[in-house]
């Protein structure tokens, strides 16, 4: 039944084709070395050559190497503008666009799963896919009861496809590296492996989005689209127009970018305060610009397949982590590093280094208001990525513990996000209303006392 490309030789010989690739590219690049070529040069013709065989690969593929590049797409700000610009259009349609199944597939599925009279639950259905993704596509509907529906079917075969794809992307994560200067391949590809039984779980995900629909029902800034419908493989949820933000990033006025921007950032540190949730998976393809005729526009918000469960909310320390390194508390800011795992016991660090280490990441916190932009995102992944760098030598050194393994990817990814937005944002301002422990208590109190 299945037509998702999942054969395990056709979908290895795709994968394995490309640590081949790049291989034969370093050869290439060597070879020009030889006969003279800078070395800065001929490092980025062939990143642009290897990001031209990756994408074009992970485009024909959904399961696992669909969802690694949707992952990856939002940290393409860190590229160079000359290998970012020519690929940032495949880029973005890896967000929301995959050949569909076709419409015998998608039928089989509905009548296995909801019943041979499924099509009594809608007074209309469109064959012809609104969006498809990694592990299901899309289809616009009317419910029974007159609503406007989104009808999301997971390809048959998914889960397997995508352990299949991880599996084979993780063998030469390595060969990947050079990709995105600064970012350690490796760990995103398990961290999404370890996330897999989760996202094909449309019973959980019914769950965490009904939690945020009602959580935000009637917010004046966000809106989430109420479940209608669950059973296993399919999901059926209130139907959301509006601009997706792939297209305010191509095309949007510096205002949705700047509207955009701010809501996104409010969502990413509200959400788990406000629901005990953290949606882990903020690529534009899940968020829409909705007009609104008091306040411009809301964000829409799609997609709960992979979430955090944070029940207190975002962890203390991270606010607090914040907020010693604004004051330059270098001395306490380590302490607090060590005690959460990030120093491990058997590592020495020099305080100061670590925070100056730290300092140039966490600007757009520290200033009233910050313009996002691809070229600071740039200098920062390249500062980090030297080799020569005493900031490359320390965060070698540095540690990621599990618990804020998830956390870490969505708030990097967001930041991508924003400087693909090139959005200004207040970003202080969503801190102090939202992160446990940004404010010391002698500001939380007197910011209690004027509420």
């Amino acid at each position: 039944m299945s037509d998702l490309p999942r054969k395990a030789v056709t979908r290895t010989a795709k994968l394995a084709a490309l640590p081949l690739g790049i291989a034969g590219r370093a050869t290439w690049g060597l070879g020009k070395r030889i006969v003279g070529e800078s070395a800065e040069l001929v490092g980025r013709e062939l990143q642009q050559r290897t990001a031209e065989q990756l994408f074009k690969v992970l485009g024909e593929l959904k399961g696992g190497a669909m969802k690694f590049g949707q992952a990856l797409s939002v940290f393409e700000s860190a590229l160079p503008e000359e290998v970012a610009g020519p690929y940032r259009a495949a880029l973005t349609k890896l967000q929301d666009a995959a050949p569909p199944m076709p419409t015998r597939t998608v039928h089989s599925v509905l009548e296995e799963r909801i019943g041979e009279d499924w099509q009594e639950l809608f007074l209309e259905f469109e064959d012809k896919p609104a969006a498809a993704a990694s592990i299901g596509q899309v289809h616009r509907a009317v419910w029974h009861d007159g609503r406007a529906v989104a009808v999301k079917v997971q390809y048959p075969g998914a889960g397997e496809a995508l352990l299949s794809d991880l599996g084979q992307l993780s063998r030469f994560a390595r060969l990947l590296g050079p990709l995105i200067p600064g970012m350690d391949i490796k760990p995103l590809i398990t961290e999404l492996r370890d996330r897999v039984s989760e996202e094909l779980d449309y019973g959980l995900e019914a769950q965490a989005q009904q939690a945020h629909a009602e959580e935000f029902a009637g917010d004046p800034d966000v809106e989430v689209p109420a479940v209608v419908h669950q059973c296993e493989q399919v999901l059926v949820t209130e139907w959301m127009d509006g601009t997706p933000l792939s297209e305010v990033i191509t095309d949007g006025t510096q205002e949705q970018r700047d509207r955009a921007g701010q809501l996104l950032t409010r969502f990413l540190f509200s959400g788990p305060t406000r629901t005990g949730l953290l949606h882990a998976d903020p690529h534009p393809g899940n968020f829409r610009l909705l007009p609104d005729a008091k306040r411009g526009w809301r964000l829409g918000v799609l997609d709960f397949g992979t979430v955090d469960r944070l029940p207190g909310g975002l962890p203390t320390p991270i606010g607090e982590a914040l907020r010693l390194t604004i004051e330059g508390e270098a001395e306490a800011v380590y302490e607090m590093l060590r005690t959460e795992g990030f120093v491990k016991e058997s590592i020495d660090l020099d305080p100061d280094a670590v925070l100056d280490y730290l300092s140039p990441i966490i600007e757009p916190a520290r200033a009233d208001e910050f313009a996002f932009a691809r070229g600071w995102m740039r200098s920062q992944a390249a500062r980090i990525a030297d080799p020569r760098s005493p900031a490359h030598q320390l965060g070698k050194q540095l540690n990621l513990p599990p618990s804020y393994l998830l956390i870490h990817r969505v708030t990097l990814s967001t930041i991508g996000v924003l400087c693909q937005l090139g959005a200004t944002v207040r970003m202080r301002d969503e801190l102090e209303e939202w992160l446990p422990g940004f404010l010391s208590e002698e500001e939380d109190s007197e910011t209690a006392a004027e509420a």
